[in-house]
């Protein structure tokens, strides 16, 4: 058993050494990340030579690119799983502390209440209430354009004190959802 033992360290020994750069290429044409690769090879040496099952060496290179795309398909597959599900998953990744949660509540409730009373309402209706500009018009009587005008007066006064408004990317989406910029 120790002789095994031995042959499959120089087995190990002679693939690291000499094949590792053409084994790290062949995990890179599947990855196609340098870093995933070099740990895939890695998992793959571990795999292939952790086992009790002594390793022949005129087979262990193709055993070992075997166990390189067998642990990457494996991988492809959890993958796909996880983010069928991941979705199902209540809140996000980020933890925010109730503090903070408290602390940025208040800041945006004191720069509301900095605003005139018709750029507060224009602002309330269109970004808590998600309305277009004309539904905001019909609702407090004024033309498109003054509730623009509002809404731009408000969004600077508010990034003044908030720090900048995030805008949405896409302005497909806008014109999708039938609501005017």
């Amino acid at each position: 058993m120790a002789r095994g033992a031995r042959d499959d360290g120089d087995v190990l020994a002679a693939l690291s050494r000499d094949r590792w750069s053409s084994l790290c290429g062949y995990a890179y044409l599947l990855t196609g990340d340098v870093r995933a690769a070099e740990d895939l090879v890695q998992d793959a040496f571990v795999k292939a030579f952790g086992r009790a099952r002594p390793v022949e060496a005129s087979t262990a290179e193709a055993y070992l690119r075997r166990t390189i795309l067998t642990l990457y398909i494996d991988g492809y597959r959890r993958r796909r799983r996880w983010a069928a599900v991941v979705h199902l998953l209540p809140g996000s990744d980020r933890v925010e502390s109730p503090a903070a949660r408290v602390d940025t509540e208040q800041d945006v409730q004191a720069a509301l209440r900095g605003l005139p009373p018709q750029q507060r309402a224009c602002v309330v209706l269109r970004f808590f209430d998600d309305l277009a500009v004309d539904e905001i018009a019909a609702r407090l009587g004024l033309h498109p354009g003054t509730v623009k005008r509002y809404l731009s007066l408000a969004v600077h006064r508010l990034e003044a004190t908030l720090g900048p408004v995030p805008q949405e990317d896409d302005a497909d989406v806008l014109v999708e959802k039938g609501r005017p910029r």
